[in-house]
């Protein structure tokens, strides 16, 4: 297996885990990757995700061995984008719970795609990140032409994408690429702790606020104040804001359970 999975304390860590390869991306790893993550999304005792990769990459992006091999046997890409990657980031960003990545190195291409496509971004200082695209001929994949957009603007969009330069991780917190910035060997643990707070938090509540923000991005003002209505009623119900409405005029801390 080349991705690992375990629970612990309602957060699902996702470890991409070939590290002599820095993580790149294979068919096969690509599928593990895409069932651990539909099977975090489906376990309701799991409130959060983490994702990270082993050794010193967070993942290179597609493992151009295997590409190489696809083209010489006249495969092409092998429908790898819309069997594979199109599925990994819609589960990413369509599952209702919180996402976290913990990138602890290289970033690139497809990686990065993958990290973006995360809610938080927590990254080594020795963390990089590289739109390594154009630089093999290819066009942008993985969502990074609409999550990356959206985090640092269209004009620095454009630049990384059509340059490929690799950007530090103080470039990227600079940018708004990354939620925070932390040493090396604290990179795991200070996601984990990102993740276990939101694990404690309104699960129901933060799939509304991803569904109202993705839904806000492309619709009018109009039909965004039409879905935040009925996100509200949906949340209203809920024993999460019962309870902490309860808790605030008791003026006592709220303990959500995620229903």
């Amino acid at each position: 297996m080349s991705v690992g999975y375990e629970v612990e304390q309602a957060v699902a860590t996702v470890t991409l885990d070939r590290p002599d390869a820095m993580n790149s991306l294979t068919a096969a790893m690509k599928g593990e990757l895409l069932a651990a993550l539909r099977r975090a999304a489906a376990d309701g005792s799991v409130r959060a995700v983490l994702l990270t990769g082993a050794g010193r990459a967070f993942c290179a992006g597609q493992d151009l061995r295997e590409h190489a091999d696809n083209l010489e046997s006249g495969l092409g890409l092998a429908n790898t984008v819309r069997e594979h990657y199109n599925p990994i980031v819609l589960t990413i960003t369509s599952m209702d719970k919180p996402v976290v990545a913990a990138v602890n190195g290289v970033a690139a291409g497809a990686g990065a795609s993958l990290a973006f496509a995360c809610d938080f971004r927590v990254a080594s200082e020795r963390a990089k990140f590289a739109m390594a695209f154009t630089g093999i001929g290819l066009g942008p994949d993985s969502g990074a032409s609409w999550t990356l957009q959206r985090l640092v603007g269209p004009a620095v969009a454009r630049e990384l994408l059509l340059l490929g330069d690799a950007v530090d991780a103080a470039r990227a917190l600079e940018l708004g690429l990354v939620t925070k910035v932390v040493p090396g060997d604290h990179v795991v643990p200070a996601a984990r702790d990102l993740a276990l707070r939101l694990a404690q938090g309104p699960t129901l509540a933060y799939a509304a606020t991803r569904r109202a923000l993705d839904f806000a991005a492309s619709h009018s003002l109009s039909d965004a104040l039409d879905l935040e209505a009925g996100l509200q009623d949906e949340c209203a119900a809920t024993a999460d804001h019962l309870a902490a409405t309860k808790a605030f005029l008791s003026r006592e801390r709220p303990r959500f359970e995620g229903r």
